[in-house]
């Protein structure tokens, strides 16, 4: 199973958002993520790259 950690860039940083994502969506201007554990993460703004073989979710907040 590949699990991703989640960052958002605010501001030129990138933060980590959640870890241990499973599912992604996307959800009119909102990514929506869950993790594992079926806990949901919703950040408003753009999916920029997921790289799966490495576990990294970019997303840029609006």
């Amino acid at each position: 199973m590949c699990l991703a950690t989640a960052y958002v860039n605010r501001g030129g940083e990138d933060t980590i958002l959640a870890k241990n994502i499973s599912n992604i969506r996307i959800d009119g201007a909102s990514v929506v993520m869950v993790d594992i554990l079926g806990e949901e993460f919703s950040v408003e703004g753009t999916l920029l790259a997921a790289d799966l073989v490495n576990g990294v979710v970019k997303i840029l907040a609006a």
